[in-house]
């Protein structure tokens, strides 16, 4: 809305003409959705305290009994900043936009309904596993399809550091997109679990698409890079910059010893968002390399149940794998940054690969 304000007083005072670009407008959502996060923060936690949205507990694995009662839902405010800075700050009628932030917020509801009845229960368990994934393949193979038919759509996939492998997949594009949007959302969700742990891999991976989709979108640096051009997808970078200011505001809140749990509402919804923005912008198998950490989280979980299932013993001490971790006794905070250190060097890596083709 801003944007189309200020282009439209460009004419009359020259100085607005910077709001045409991209990269502008990308800096300055992150820093709306940052200070939005740094004003709405204290009103949000009053407020949550007040209704004693506390994050009930597991009553098995490590002893967190000292975090019981911290107001959760959080993950409202990342989506309050990332959703006004989005719409201020992009273009209203790239529909690229529009599909990322509807999943976003799609995701987000779903993920309040479980928070909900998690309070209201006064127990760890939300909606049933069957209702969460019913809705959130409902949602992504929406996406899916919409985007499988678009004009000009090109069903090749990309494959990281090989430069003419891209099988054409045909009609199979769209089980595989839903995969990828549903499964990054799990994913997410499985490592949201200790202060500050699920946040800082998101942004680091939103600050990496956030690179990928300025490239794709525009013809001459696609072109360079050889990936490819995605018209319009330059604008999904103001949403990765809002995502990332956003996330830094809730980090604020977050970082240990945690006054505002993110919740299934942000982890759901932040986990739908990043596997949207692969697969608008065609890099799916590069997200596994950005997201490695939600990679390792969730092959963690489906190890530890597969195996258990299998000869009635654990591999891990306890899964998700950061769980595990912390049996071993390392301290949360050196879990918290280490895995945020591996993220930064899976950023690095996933970037590298447009070049080491």
């Amino acid at each position: 809305m801003l944007y189309h304000l200020l282009y439209s007083l460009a004419p009359e005072f020259s100085a607005f003409n910077v709001v045409r670009y991209i990269t502008f407008r990308t800096a300055a959502a992150a820093l709306t959705a940052l200070f939005i996060s740094f004003i709405a923060g204290p009103w949000l936690i009053r407020k949550l305290a007040g209704l004693r949205v506390g994050q009930p507990i597991r009553e098995i694995g490590p002893a967190h009994q000292a975090k019981a009662g911290t107001p959760t839902m959080g993950g409202l405010l990342i989506l309050l900043s990332l959703t006004v800075s989005v719409l201020l700050w992009s273009d209203l009628q790239n529909r690229l936009v529009w599909t990322v932030l509807g999943v976003t917020v799609g995701y987000g509801v779903l993920g309040f309904l479980d928070d909900y009845c998690k309070v209201r229960r006064r127990h760890a368990g939300g909606l049933s596993g069957k209702t969460k994934l019913l809705w959130q393949f409902a949602i992504a193979g929406a996406v899916a399809l919409t985007t499988y038919l678009d004009v000009g759509f090109d069903k090749e996939l990309v494959i990281p550091f090989f430069k003419n492998l891209n099988p054409d997949l045909g009609w199979f594009y769209i089980p595989l997109a839903c995969a990828v949007i549903v499964g990054t959302s799990n994913a997410v969700n499985l490592t949201d679990g200790l202060d500050g742990l699920a946040i800082g891999p998101v942004m680091i991976a939103a600050g990496t698409f956030l690179l990928l989709s300025y490239a794709a979108g525009h013809a001459v640096i696609a072109d360079y890079l050889t990936i490819k051009y995605i018209a319009g997808s330059g604008q999904l970078a103001i949403f990765c910059g809002a995502l990332v200011g956003g996330g830094l505001g809730f980090l604020w809140f977050n970082a240990s010893p945690a006054q505002l749990f993110m919740g299934d509402v942000g982890s759901l919804a932040l986990g739908g968002a990043l596997g949207t923005l692969a697969v608008l912008i065609r890099q799916e198998i590069l997200l596994a390399v950005v997201g490695g950490i939600f990679v390792v989280e969730a092959l963690s979980v489906i190890i530890q149940v597969a195996w258990f299932k299998r000869t009635g013993k654990r591999v891990f001490l306890m899964a998700p794998i950061h769980h595990h971790f912390e049996k071993l006794g390392w301290p949360e905070q050196k879990i918290v940054v280490r895995f945020w250190i591996i993220s930064i060097i899976l950023g690095l890596l996933a970037l590298s690969s447009l070049k080491l083709r």
